[in-house]
């Protein structure tokens, strides 16, 4: 019983896992083939993935996140191999799509870029802010009199 309940459970973060890859390939209108091509797996394998036979491996996913431009780690929690609660919810992302102002590329852009900077942060670790800046190869001014 148990072992069913875990391969059922499997199989629907899988099948959600799909169906979420071929919502965002819709949604920057790409085809099977011309995403497949973009990162640089066959057209085959990605149509297994989006139908939920396949698990992608974790290099695979940050692929198929670089062509659709999205966050490999919002993949990563959707296949299983992070953990969603490791992720502290946030208002930014909400509010970002939620601005009319903005269009849906806009948005995946800015998206991108907030949690490219929440992951760079988390694995910074606490010190990173209190450095001081470094500058390089920089003289002091001369002063001319």
């Amino acid at each position: 019983m148990v072992g069913q309940s875990v391969r059922g459970e499997l199989e629907e973060r899988l099948l959600d896992l799909g169906n979420f890859i071929q919502e965002q390939r819709r949604r920057t209108h790409l085809s099977v083939r011309r995403l497949a091509d973009l990162s640089g797996i066959s057209n085959p394998y990605l149509s297994q993935i989006e139908r939920g036979l396949r698990k992608p491996s974790a290099d695979i996913l940050q692929q198929l996140a670089k062509a659709l431009s999205i966050s490999a780690e919002t993949l990563y929690v959707r296949a299983g191999i992070l953990d969603a609660a490791s992720q502290p919810p946030s208002g930014v992302v909400e509010a970002i799509r939620a601005d009319l102002d903005l269009g849906e590329d806009q948005k995946a852009s800015l998206i991108q870029i907030y949690e490219s900077l929440r992951v760079t942060a988390a694995n910074a670790g606490p010190s990173a802010e209190s450095k001081p800046a470094v500058s390089r190869n920089r003289r002091p001014a001369s002063k001319v009199v």
